[in-house]
Parts: structure tokens; sequence; C-alpha cells
């Protein structure tokens, strides 16, 4: 069945940009969102129970590490940006260690 959904461009393009880095489609990326959320929580599978939880939703998510800071979105983008620079640096030097 079609239909036509109305997305923030900004959400519309992350989605497409996970599509590209997973190899797959824009399609298949929404689908498969759309089944984890709509699925009962009863059903979802942890697969490490000592490092994951159920969280609020029934979304799974990392468990806190007792001492750990907390992981802020701010925190995230920094790390994702050095994850960036590490590979660019990669793909820009593919013979340094």
């Amino acid at each position: 069945m079609k239909t036509t959904l109305d997305l923030p461009d900004d959400l519309l393009m992350e989605a497409k940009s996970l599509a590209v880095r997973r190899r797959t489609t824009l399609k298949a990326i929404v689908e498969s969102a759309l089944r984890r959320e709509i699925r009962p929580s009863a059903e979802l599978e942890n697969p490490d129970p000592e490092k994951y939880e159920l969280g609020p939703f029934s979304i799974l998510r990392i468990k806190k590490v007792p001492g750990a800071p907390e992981m802020t979105l701010e925190r995230i983008r920094a790390i994702q940006d050095e994850i960036d620079d590490e590979d660019m640096q990669k793909a820009l030097y593919p013979h340094r260690s």
C-alpha cells in the first residue's frame, strides 16, 4: 500500500543517509522503525541484559554505568565528530598506524 508522509527535512535527510550507510532503502528504514515502534514490548529481545535495558516506550537503551558521565546529545555529537575525524584520517592516510 502506498501512502504519503510529511517529514521534517532534517529527519528525512538523516533517514536517507542511514539508508545509504546500511546499503538499504528509505522504505526499509521506515518499515523497520514502524515495526519496532508497533511491536509489543513483551516481544522485544534484549541481546545482552547486562548491558541493555528497556527504557521508556519500550526502547532498548544502554544501561548507565555507575560513575560514568551522563550521555548527553552534546557528548554523543562530540564522540561522533571524533569518530568522523578518525575515519577521515584513515581515508586520507591509509598507511599510517
